[in-house]
């Protein structure tokens, strides 16, 4: 059983996350600025109504004024209290917009961490985790900027400010709130330090649920099919409670601080109460000075015990931050120019391939200058290396085909070219420009990508077309399905382009789903071409029209083809073998199957298909 406390390391990364929260808040200064500005006007008003409301009742009680003599005063008393509450409105709605700016600059940092550094990775990455840090672990650092920064602020400065009013006037009082009050806030820290663990584990807890909940949806066919649906039912709700058990387990602390705190407050009060009734009946306080003091004494614990109240929200943020940064803190799988995350963090190593320009260079264009691939080394974690120093030259305008044995590369040298991840060793340039120097946004402009499973999303057929183009015309729409043979597919549909398909409507074949993608790379019309596997999944009728529509797309550009099945590649201009990490010219044929699709045997000489 854990006892609930951080081991020195665990403290040590806390200490560094509060760190970068605290730079993180650099997106919200004006607010945070507007924040404190508001804390000292409301620490102000708070004396301000005290002391008002004071004179009112001793006026009022023993002074002997009529209701005629009270209205200034009571006028006086109403104005600082609107004020205080447009000021405590103020306050609030400036650390929410705080909070807002720090939100999305932070999902704007991961966004553009993992969808352009890290594009190529994200397959390895566990997608529950990325979810719950993105999403649950960015709303809960709301609760630490909207609530608990504005609230540490106001409680730095009302319980000074009140302080330094009483003691000329009482203090004895004085004494009593500056011995009491710092109780508060220390075993707040004592009782948060015992949440903190708890906190982090019902965070990790969050996270695997997650996941698996992730995993289960997107194999439920698969467990359906081998009857372990309702195993893994099983497993999901046993998840499921453990997250229920480390939640509770966390508010029984909460619980037990709040009431702590309360008792603490109530104890303070109670004694300064006691010792300004003995002043009063010595004769030595004045009695509105007196009755001001008791209006105070719980406005000192007040900012105190709601920041013991948000300390734990401030928990539950920390544990995400350290799971956003811990994202962040992965090196990039690609080099960014000009981009502050792209460059090296303290302690990291410095990048083995080349360092990043500090501006880009304008991408270069693949129909007037090659693509060249020179010693180019590429390991996936935790695997032997998949390339091992390929040379390969796509000429502009030239149709080359890959062929090899499963999981030898071919994949992830497509995700090379397409910027999706960098080489570990070599080069990939284009005219002369190593691609590392060049923004990814704008070599993917140069591009069009057709995978082997095209992603078909929520929306229109036509829309779906137009992913890469939205701006395109209902024409150039048309025109693309038209090249890419989708026409037959359009007139079974019911409304034809304006079919809404995807996960809440109608789903595509393999074979429609691959027309769609290559008629997103008409539409594109872009220089260089990389199919991946374009005729898998397809019956005979379906392969041929796909790759007549490929013959029309690779016409005219610079292309490469990966695929296993013969009919892909036989307007290929030329056909090289990818295996051992090593590319090589593709051996003749011995027989009625050329030699590169059986066995490859030995390599006599290039062939042209």
């Amino acid at each position: 059983m854990s006892s609930g406390r951080l081991d020195p390391e665990a403290r040590s990364r806390a200490r560094e996350t509060q760190r970068r929260l605290g730079r993180a808040s650099r997106a919200a200064r004006a607010q945070i600025g507007a924040t404190v500005a508001l804390g000292l006007v409301a620490t102000v008003l708070i004396v301000a109504q005290a002391t008002l409301l004071a004179h009112v009742v001793v006026d009022a009680f023993l002074g002997g004024a009529s209701l005629a003599d009270l209205v200034p005063q009571l006028a006086a008393v109403l104005g600082v209290s609107l004020a205080r509450g447009a000021v405590d409105f103020g306050f609030e709605a400036s650390g929410r917009a705080g909070a807002a700016r720090v939100m999305a600059d932070l999902r704007s940092r991961l966004v553009r961490h993992l969808l352009l550094e890290r594009p190529g990775a994200l397959s390895g990455e566990r997608s529950g985790e990325l979810a719950a840090a993105s999403v649950h672990g960015v709303d809960a650092l709301e609760a630490y900027y909207a609530r608990y920064l504005p609230q540490a602020v106001l409680a730095a400065l009302a319980p000074i400010a009140i302080l330094a009013w009483t003691i000329p006037r009482d203090w004895e009082a004085a004494a009593i709130l500056a011995v009491t009050a710092p109780l508060v806030p220390i075993f707040m820290v004592l009782i948060g330090r015992l949440a903190e663990a708890a906190t982090r584990r019902r965070y990790r807890r969050l996270a695997r649920l997650s996941s698996r909940f992730l995993d289960l949806v997107g194999g439920l066919e698969t467990l359906r099919a081998n009857g372990r649906a309702a195993a893994q039912a099983e497993s999901i709700a046993a998840a499921g409670e453990s997250y229920r058990r480390e939640t509770m387990a966390t508010l029984r602390i909460g619980f037990l601080s709040a009431l702590v705190l309360e008792l603490l407050a109530m104890i303070g009060v109670a004694l300064v109460a006691a010792t300004v009734g003995i002043q009063l009946a010595e004769g030595s306080l004045g009695l509105t000075a007196g009755l001001t003091v008791l209006i105070l004494a719980p406005e000192v614990y007040m900012p105190l015990r709601r920041l013991g109240s948000e300390f734990h929200a401030a928990s539950d943020a920390m544990a995400a931050a350290e799971a956003i940064f811990e994202v962040l803190d992965r090196p990039g799988a690609v080099a960014v120019p000009g981009s502050a995350d792209a460059a090296t963090r303290p302690g990291e190593a410095e990048d083995p391939v080349g360092s990043t320009p500090a501006r880009p260079r304008p991408a270069p264009d693949p129909a007037l200058a090659p693509i060249v691939l020179s010693g180019v080394t590429f390991t996936h974690a935790g695997r032997e290396s998949v390339l091992d120093g390929v040379d390969l030259e796509l000429r502009p305008r030239e149709t080359v085909a890959l062929v090899g044995p499963s999981g030898g590369g071919k994949s992830t040298l497509l995700s090379l070219l397409l910027r999706l991840a960098d080489p570990d060793a070599g080069t990939i340039s284009c005219g002369g420009v190593d691609l590392r120097e060049v923004d990814p946004a704008a070599w993917h402009r140069r591009l069009a990508w057709v995978p082997q499973r095209p992603t078909i999303f929520a929306g229109t057929v036509a829309e779906n077309i137009a992913l890469g183009r939205p701006e395109a015309s209902r024409a150039e729409i048309e025109r693309a399905a038209h090249e890419a043979m989708l026409a037959p597919v359009l007139e079974l549909l019911p409304d034809g382009l304006d079919t809404r398909v995807g996960e809440d409507a109608r789903r595509l074949s393999a074979g429609q789903a691959q027309r769609v993608g290559l008629a997103r790379a008409f539409l594109l019309d872009a220089p260089l071409v990389l199919l991946d596997e374009p005729t898998a999944h397809l019956d005979a009728a379906t392969e041929r029209e796909v790759v007549a529509a490929i013959d029309r797309l690779c016409a005219e550009r610079t292309a490469l083809i990966v695929a296993h099945r013969e009919a892909a590649i036989r307007g290929a201009d030329r056909v090289l073998v990818l295996r051992h990490g090593r590319i090589a010219p593709a051996p003749m044929s011995m027989g009625r199957k050329p030699a590169y699709m059986s066995g490859f045997r030995p390599i006599d000489a290039e062939v042209r298909v």
